[in-house]
């Protein structure tokens, strides 16, 4: 593992932090004496996409499905109540 000055991290501290980002741990000393050690944070994996159709035969559409309430919505359009 590699060891950098206190000077030389703050003076290259965002090219330090790509490093760890990349998965690349490092020590910060002070006068020779280690101080901190810097590593990547374990970040979540990103989540799957869920495709199209990944509810498929986990639900079921009645087949009259688009004439579910026809004759209630054509009473409230037309007046009749």
């Amino acid at each position: 593992m590699e060891t950098f000055n206190i000077h030389h991290a703050k003076t290259h501290l965002s090219r330090l932090v790509e490093r760890a980002a990349k998965g690349e741990a490092f020590v910060i000393a002070k006068a020779g004496k280690p101080l901190v050690k810097v590593v990547p944070l374990e970040a979540p994996a990103p989540r799957a996409i869920q495709p199209i159709g990944f509810m498929k035969g986990r639900i079921r559409i009645p087949d009259d499905f688009d004439r579910m309430g026809e004759d209630a919505i054509e009473r409230l359009f037309d007046g009749v109540g």
